[in-house]
Order: structure tokens, then sequence, then C-alpha cells
């Protein structure tokens, strides 16, 4: 059962906008290939989506949300960054770098409204399913993290001392 959560433009989250405005420039612009880091800024600005362009923006696609760049420190996969160093959205079969394990797409539950049928349209132009990393056991690195919960506030010395101490 899906629970529907009410957007608050105070909690859109960077990733989020730079998908969005970088999804407005491609449909816009379907001659073009790819984007300037300067014209998503301007888009950005002319978008108004989160009020003022927040600094995070840049950075974020510059470096946190690029796929095809080591992680610094962000892990998204949502644009892909062309030999000419301008960015596009991901699109499924795109090398990603192995670090990078973070969202593609942006939940419509946590984006204006007015935005969501543009994800729908993104996923359905650039293919919903996950861009392709280059990783062999990619299995196995989406398990990292795994249960970090249940071991939160244990210390593993003791839990170990503690499993060891009946040994003969």
């Amino acid at each position: 059962m899906m629970h529907a959560t009410t957007y608050v433009k105070d909690d859109l989250k960077v990733a989020d906008e730079l998908f969005l405005i970088v999804a407005l420039l491609q449909k816009e612009n379907p001659e073009k290939p790819a984007f300037a880091v300067k014209e998503i800024l301007e888009r950005a600005l002319q978008e108004h989506i989160a009020g003022e362009i927040r600094p995070g923006l840049a950075a974020h696609a510059y470096k946190h949300a690029v796929a095809n760049v080591e992680p610094n420190p962000g892990k998204y996969k949502i644009l892909y960054k062309t030999p000419e160093g301008k960015l596009r959205l991901l699109r499924a079969g795109d090398d990603v770098h192995p670090e990078r394990t973070g969202k593609i797409w942006p939940n419509p539950d946590e984006v204006p409204e007015r935005y969501r049928p543009l994800i729908a349209w993104a996923q359905k132009q650039y293919g919903q399913q996950k861009a392709q990393s280059s990783r062999w056991l990619e299995g196995i690195f989406q398990m990292r993290g795994l249960g970090k919960k249940i071991w939160a506030g244990q210390d593993a010395d003791a839990y170990v001392d503690q499993l060891r101490k009946d040994w003969q």
C-alpha cells in the first residue's frame, strides 16, 4: 500500500532539483545532446523550483550526481558527463563508476506535483532500468551497509569477547 506524502518546498532535495532542471532542458531542447553547468544553473534560476539557486546545486552538477566520475562524496547516479564535459541525464546502459550506489530518479512524491509527469517522461525516454555498472559482483556491493541498524551501538570487541568467554 502506497502512502502519498505532501511535498514541501523546503524538503526538496538538491539532487532532485538538479534532475528536474536537466530533464526540463532535455525535453525543451531535444536537439541538444548535453548541457554545460552554466546552462543548467541559468535554467534553474529561470525555473525557480526551490526559490534562489542553492549553493549545493553547482556542486551536485559538477561531482555529487555525475554517475561516471568517482564519488566525491555524493554517490547519486543522476547525470552523465560526456567526453566534451557537458551533462545529460543518465541513460540505461551508460557506464557508472563502481562506487556510485545512489538513486537515479527522484521519488515523485517528493517533488512538486507539476513536475511528476516530467519524471515519468524521463523514465520513458531514457529507460527505467538501472544504468549498468562495470562491477561483475554488483549484487554483493548493493548489500553494503545491510544490517548496520541491527549492530548500531554494539561494541564489536566486547561482542567477540562475549562469544569467546566459554572457549577452553
